[in-house]
């Protein structure tokens, strides 16, 4: 863009960009003591784990509009922050990119985005931004379908488990106006299902987002947050505790002891450090549905130190030979774990197999000296299915009876 003898095409470019972009020069410091910015940035969620983030704007501590400026750093919830110091009523407009004019933040529908622009007060500021698509992103971002205060951690590794998974997280509505709160767990297995459609592999999510922002906006259910754990390809071996001695038995299993370390000696003490949690084994449950269901049973017996809220939706009890049931009756004590146990009707296309194989778990449940309206609730729910969208018709009464509000 700067060679004499440019074309008109690219001169055009250059005007548009170059001045469009940083038409406004930076003004004259004022006097007085500086005040410090801080940026808190959200990117789309297609963006790379390892991707750089920065501020460019019309500043020298903003790279005076080179594309760069002032680098983020990636914070342990998935946003990006950096703070300078200015001088109060200096002016500012900035954008934010991944360091070059190529990829800098665009509208959703890859349009020029205006300048973002502030005033620098006296006081120390917090600037959210929120960066809805990038210029080189190729396809239009998803249709995202999230409620409330959402947060990701991207590309989170085990020592226990081969591959990396993202995990996405709700907070209360009240997490931002009560600082020093803190409130109870919830961590879901399929955590791509439970709150977006865009990662949904069905496209049709549990809508755990919404339910829980409304339950807990009408004091229904306990402020609390919630943690959904992404699976991966290895999802059946990291959901079963055993390997399956049916028909399932090509597909492996019996890796869930070393998914369960993962969550009890990585994750859980990531999400404490990240988010203000209640850290005690009453303040946590853990949750899912068919083999997540199957997996919160067999790791809230083995961890009732961690987890005591349990909701077990629709679990395989089939697997390995019904193998969950003989590990109830093998139990030497009862832990004190609340359960939430159901299973829909038409779960298994007519036949009554799942249903059988669920009376048979809560029959065992009841033997070792669960209370059904005590410590206990079962539920068989006529007419449903094994799908995303059943689990969201009840997801609300699973809530309400694991984290009921206070005084219910």
């Amino acid at each position: 863009m700067t060679q004499r003898h440019a074309s008109p095409l690219v001169f055009l470019l250059w005007l548009t960009v170059g001045l469009g972009v940083c038409a406004a020069g930076p003004t004259p410091p004022a006097q007085g003591s500086d005040t410090q910015l801080t940026f808190d940035v959200t990117v789309p969620v297609e963006t790379a784990a390892e991707a750089e983030i920065w501020i460019s704007g019309n500043h020298p501590s903003l790279g005076d509009w080179n594309g760069k400026g002032l680098k983020l750093t990636r914070a342990p919830d998935g946003h990006y922050t950096g703070s300078i110091s200015l001088p109060a009523r200096t002016k500012l407009e900035f954008k934010v990119t991944r360091g070059s004019w190529e990829t800098v933040e665009k509208e959703a529908s890859g349009q020029e985005l205006r300048n973002r622009g502030l005033k620098v007060g006296s006081e120390p500021q917090h600037v959210s931004v929120s960066v809805a698509r990038w210029a080189d992103q190729k396809n239009a971002p998803a249709q995202r379908t999230l409620t409330g205060n959402i947060r990701y951690l991207r590309g989170v590794a085990s020592t226990f488990l081969p591959r990396k998974r993202d995990i996405i997280v709700w907070l209360p509505p009240d997490y931002e106006d009560k600082p020093k709160r803190r409130y109870p767990v919830l961590y879901m297995h399929d955590g791509q299902n439970l709150m977006d459609a865009a990662t949904s592999y069905t496209g049709a999510e549990w809508r755990v987002d919404e339910a829980a922002q409304q339950l807990v906006t009408d004091q229904q259910v306990e402020p609390l947050i919630i943690v959904g754990v992404y699976n991966t390809e290895d999802r059946f071996a990291e959901y079963t505790q055993v390997k399956d001695t049916g028909e399932f038995a090509h597909l492996g299993g019996g890796n869930a002891d070393a998914y369960g370390r993962f969550l009890v000696e990585e994750l859980k003490p990531m999400i404490d450090r990240t988010f203000r949690t209640k850290t005690g084994a009453q303040d946590t449950g853990l949750a899912g549905s068919s083999l997540g269901g199957l997996v919160t049973l067999h790791l809230g017996i083995k961890y009732p130190n961690i987890f005591r809220r349990l909701g077990v939706v629709s679990p395989s009890v089939f697997w390995g030979n019904k193998d969950i049931v003989a590990r109830v009756k093998a139990l030497k004590k009862k832990p004190p774990l609340k359960l939430w146990v159901d299973i829909g009707t038409e779960e298994s296309k007519g036949s009554q197999e799942t249903v059988d194989d669920t009376r048979l778990l809560r029959e065992a449940l009841l033997a070792e000296g669960w209370v059904e309206g005590k410590d206990l609730r079962y539920l068989e729910i006529p007419g449903a299915v094994h799908t995303e969208t059943a689990w969201a018709d009840r997801i609300d009464d699973v809530l309400k009876y694991l984290y009921p509000a206070q005084g219910r």
